[in-house]
């Protein structure tokens, strides 16, 4: 991968002692940059290096400012590499003194607390590979962000039924129960908005799969996690605020066509081979079925 690294010192972060790192990754996403760089950079106890990973965006020369104020360093590709693409090369850049990886949103506002708070659960247990907040929206409503790894029935009802009947039996357990508990608790996968893993995890599972652009590489996370015997866990305790997509709200068509590509990938990755072809071939039909109704949907909306 070809990035170009652009480091400011910045007025005022010395003497740090943590081991935790935290990588964003923008694509034109200034506008809320200054307000998570001022939670991120506010964990000073923990937080021993901010980055921010620029996916060739427009505005990368205001992301130079914001990075060179705040004394975290910048991370420019020459090329958009997705989410995932930009948090792997956000991470292999971080100092070896931090051991414990946050990967989040710039659009999520860090509580001042919930980096402790998940660092203390993800010590707790040597099983424990990934762990994750409670996430709020804008109007407080709490984001299902700890789901199940979708299975044959619960991905196919989901795909086929959640744009027309949201509230399926399908969907109702894909979107699991456990971020309406007060508990932590085990979960299929963890939403990539936030996130906490031991940087040794993140280099035993190969980081995130590039392969996914954008959408499902959480869910490949977790379900790489699950296959080496790793929970992923869900922490209420830890609350942090998602202002919500502000990087693809332009192009949402395009979002669209990238969630549903990015869904069928997952579905060939989970179900190889030549006797799982008939269940490949139905749920890609439901997701293509499942993005033509929103497409229209969405373009109904603009009329």
């Amino acid at each position: 991968m070809s990035s170009s690294k652009k480091s400011f010192p910045g007025p005022g972060r010395p003497g740090l002692c943590g081991d935790v790192g935290i990588v964003t990754v923008s694509y034109n996403s200034s506008a809320q940059l200054q307000k998570f760089l001022e939670g991120a950079t506010s964990s000073v106890s923990l937080a021993t290096h901010v980055i921010v990973v620029d996916n060739a965006s427009q505005d990368v020369a205001v992301t130079q400012k914001l990075a060179r104020g705040s004394g975290v360093t910048l991370v420019a590709l020459d090329h958009n590499a997705g989410y995932g693409g930009g948090a792997n090369a956000g991470v292999a850049e971080l100092p070896a003194d931090c051991t414990i990886v946050v990967v989040v949103n710039p659009d999520v506002t860090l509580d001042d607390t919930s980096v402790a708070v998940m660092r203390e659960t993800l010590l707790s247990h040597n099983h424990i590979g990934i762990v994750g907040p409670r996430i709020l929206n804008e109007d407080g409503t709490v984001y299902p962000s700890a789901r199940a790894i979708p299975s044959i029935r619960v991905g196919a009802g989901h795909a086929l039924f959640s744009r027309v009947w949201p509230r399926n039996p399908w969907t109702r357990r894909y979107h699991s129960e456990v971020s309406r508990r007060d508990v932590a608790s085990d979960a299929g996968w963890l939403s990539g908005a936030c996130l906490m893993m031991r940087r040794s995890t993140f280099s035993d599972l190969g980081g995130f799969d590039s392969r996914y652009f954008m959408y499902f590489e959480d869910v490949d996370l977790g379900y790489r996690a699950g296959r080496l015997g790793l929970r992923s866990v869900y922490v209420p305790q830890a609350v942090v605020t998602h202002v919500g997509g502000a990087s693809t709200r332009s192009n949402s068509r395009a979002m669209l066509r990238a969630h549903h590509d990015s869904a069928k990938k997952f579905i060939a990755a989970k179900y190889s081979g030549a006797r799982w072809a008939p269940v490949r071939w139905v749920l890609s039909a439901g997701l293509s079925t499942r993005q033509w109704i929103a497409t229209r949907d969405r373009e109904s909306q603009r009329r």
